[in-house]
């Protein structure tokens, strides 16, 4: 397909459809009960459980006795762990199927990046009960220095030059209902510091990218909630951290020119991850954890990025999006993570990949507090699948998958202050999913889902079957027009802002 800049930047209208018809599952008037379960959850494993759900909640999990008037579901032979969460999406819109995506792949729970309208939309569908979804908590725009890297890419951002404008930029998303504030790579000092501060007076957490010129411990101390990639851990850990800092502050980086931010940061990046320091990194994720400071690796999409080459265009579960999405993806690809890209930095970018994965490991044994995030809206990631990607990529890191699943469900629940959510046991949200393999023997066990429950709603085996068959459909039947939006976001949709 013949995609330039200028459909990109098209009405993005004509690239959307109508959301799927699909057969969403019930939810029990009575009491649901899940008998002779194996239930897994961070607090460990528990044989021969049955767990009663009412109202959208658990009324109990033990060896009990079920209701006479109860809907009983077999769990024999079966493993049930609490919803995943995907901590780290970016709703593009192009498709309307991510919320069935993710509950059908039992995702319960996600953290939408940049305030993306399609999000903010499905965020209200299925807040109101009309359209069956995840928990979609929602953030700000990106706050991004000045100039940004997303200028002119269509994606929600906020441009800041000054603690002035970064205070400002943190009420003005504050007003607008954002559940926290996005930082970026882009920011200067000065405005970083400027946002903390003024996101500790609104009272919203402040989250995302460390920006290029602060360290993670400084940006860590000033309360950063959670640490988003493992772009900036290398500068960190370095025994030449001193002159690659120097190095990086004389980059020049233009507005919009993501891919040169890329490619231009890539030496300095690929130097300090071969001068990795232990001793160094054990001070630094110690330092993590004792601050609380949670950190998403995001390992599908470093894997994207540092290994496109690697990533397979004939994945079956690519009949699940449309030939638009397909196209937007190889456009990212193309534009973004290949361009100018040589042979030499083709090695250097697999060597770098393999040692994000030892890295993540590392955190992980020092106690650093892990969260499951893919940013979904990345070149051939997927609601919901990809999730499940990731939870092997830090499996194959070397992390226990016990640890894994702590991070795609626990430590979710307590990033977001929901005290409710994350285990299976008595009044937390019946958000479940009933496994036909174990995923502390195997963690691909978490995509072998027979059922799943989305606020006690039960999503069986048949309902998966039709929603998936529903999705499929949708995507099918939408006419592939070239017209996209440019990068995770639409500018027709959301206009660009500037304070």
């Amino acid at each position: 397909m013949g995609i330039t800049r200028r459909t990109l930047m098209a009405s993005a209208a004509a690239a959307t459809v109508a959301a799927p018809a699909v057969a969403a599952g019930a939810a029990p008037s009575g009491t649901l009960a899940i008998t002779g379960v194996t239930v897994i959850d961070a607090t460990g494993r528990r044989r021969g459980q049955t767990v009663l759900v009412r109202d959208g909640r658990i009324l109990d999990a033990g060896r009990l006795g079920v209701p006479h008037d109860a809907h009983v579901v077999d769990g024999r032979r079966k493993y049930l762990i609490p919803g995943l969460a995907d901590m780290h999406s970016h709703a593009t819109g192009i498709d309307p199927t991510d919320p069935e995506l993710y509950v059908v792949n039992g995702v319960t729970t996600t953290r939408e990046m940049s305030a993306n309208e399609p999000a903010i939309g499905w965020q209200r569908e299925i807040e109101s009960g009309v359209r069956v979804g995840p928990r979609w908590v929602v953030g700000s725009a990106i706050v991004d220095g000045s100039p940004s890297l997303w200028e002119g890419l269509g994606v929600p951002y906020v441009a800041v030059a000054g603690a002035a404008q970064a205070r400002a930029a943190v009420r003005a998303q504050a007003a607008a209902g954002a559940a926290f504030i996005k930082t970026y790579s882009r920011l200067s000092r000065e405005s970083f510091h400027a946002i903390a501060a003024e996101s500790r007076r609104v009272g919203l957490p402040f989250l995302g990218h460390v920006p290029d010129v602060v360290p993670v411990t400084e940006a860590s101390d000033a309360g950063l909630h959670t640490v988003e990639h493992l772009f900036e851990f290398f500068y960190d850990t370095s025994r030449d951290e001193e002159r690659l800092r120097r190095e990086i502050a004389r980059i020049r980086v233009a507005g919009g020119e993501y891919a040169g931010w890329f490619t231009k940061l890539h030496p300095v990046e690929f130097a300090a991850a071969r001068s990795h320091d232990r001793d160094k990194a054990a001070r630094l994720f110690e330092r993590l954890a004792r601050n609380g400071t949670r950190v998403t690796p995001t390992l599908t999409v470093h894997r994207t990025c540092d290994t496109p080459q690697d990533v397979p265009h004939d994945d079956p579960r690519f009949r699940y999006v449309s030939a638009d999405m397909l196209a937007y993806w190889q456009w990212c690809t193309d534009t973004i993570y290949l361009k100018g890209r040589s042979a030499r930095e083709t090695t250097e970018r697999r060597e770098t990949f393999a040692r994000r994965l030892r890295l993540a490991a590392e955190m992980a044994r020092a106690g650093v507090p892990l969260l499951t995030g893919t940013d979904l809206g990345t070149s051939y990631l997927m609601p919901g699948f990809s999730l499940h990607d990731e939870l092997r990529l830090l499996v194959r890191a070397g992390i226990p998958a016990a640890q894994v699943l702590r991070a795609a469900t626990l430590e979710p629940a307590l990033s977001l202050g929901r005290h409710d959510q994350g285990l299976v046991t008595r009044g937390h949200v019946a958000d479940l999913v009933l496994l036909d393999a174990d995923p502390l023997r195997d963690i691909a066990a978490t995509s072998r889902i027979d059922s799943v429950l989305v606020r006690g709603r039960l999503l069986g085996p048949a309902a998966r079957k039709r929603m998936l068959a529903d999705v499929e459909a949708t995507v099918r039947a939408k006419p592939a027009t070239g017209v996209l939006p440019v990068a995770a976001g639409c500018a027709c949709h959301t206009p660009v802002s500037r304070v």
